[in-house]
């Protein structure tokens, strides 16, 4: 029987991925299986500060083994900015769209467009914390490009390649963006843990 793992996040794009990468390794449940329905606290400065404050607020609040993401967008030209607003760099409410938009408007006369994409996870577990970071070096493209993942992925065109993350498949972005890498760690990290107990 697999251990359960609540995903403490409300981002079902998030959701998707995670649940992908973490198939076969937990039964994983969302918090609206919780009954949560009003948003998680993101008040801190730092992506570390915000996935921590998200894990805490699930964990002491259900008692539960969670899992959660905070992942930003780090430009060099704009100071790394939008980083941990990156969810909201256009304001309140969340737009995907708006936020994308401004992007490409606060860049449109920048030559120089490198930026990387980081997630940093926490991982909650009988009242201890783990966290673990990935990520991925980029550019900025002129002008949003293909139809799939979501967020800033029409714009971010990873170190070697010719696409953007959204002219990916899941399944092509899942092995080499910032939140598998992130998720690489942890997962060595369960698995180095259950091996410990067996001995």
């Amino acid at each position: 029987m697999l251990p359960i793992l609540y995903l403490a996040t409300q981002n079902p794009h998030k959701v998707e991925e995670l649940a992908t990468l973490l198939q076969g390794q937990f039964e994983l449940r969302t918090v609206k299986d919780l009954g949560l329905e009003e948003e998680i606290p993101e008040t801190g400065k730092t992506l570390q500060e915000n996935s921590l404050l998200k894990a805490q607020f699930i964990a002491q609040r259900y008692q539960v083994t969670c899992l959660s993401d905070d992942s930003g967008l780090e430009v060099e030209a704009l100071g790394g900015a939008p980083g941990v607003y990156s969810a909201r760099y256009a304001g309140e409410p969340k737009n995907d769209r708006k936020n994308l938009e401004l992007l490409l408007k606060n860049l449109e006369h920048i030559n120089q467009r490198q930026a990387r994409f980081v997630t940093v996870l926490t991982y909650h577990e009988q009242g201890q914390y783990f966290q673990f970071e990935g990520e991925i070096l980029g550019n900025i493209t002129l002008q949003a490009q293909g139809s799939g993942g979501f967020g800033y992925d029409p714009v971010f065109q990873p170190e070697g390649e010719s696409r953007t993350f959204a002219e990916m498949s899941l399944q092509e972005k899942n092995q080499m963006a910032h939140r598998a890498r992130a998720l690489q760690k942890f997962k060595r990290f369960v698995d180095e843990n259950r091996k410990s107990h067996d001995i």
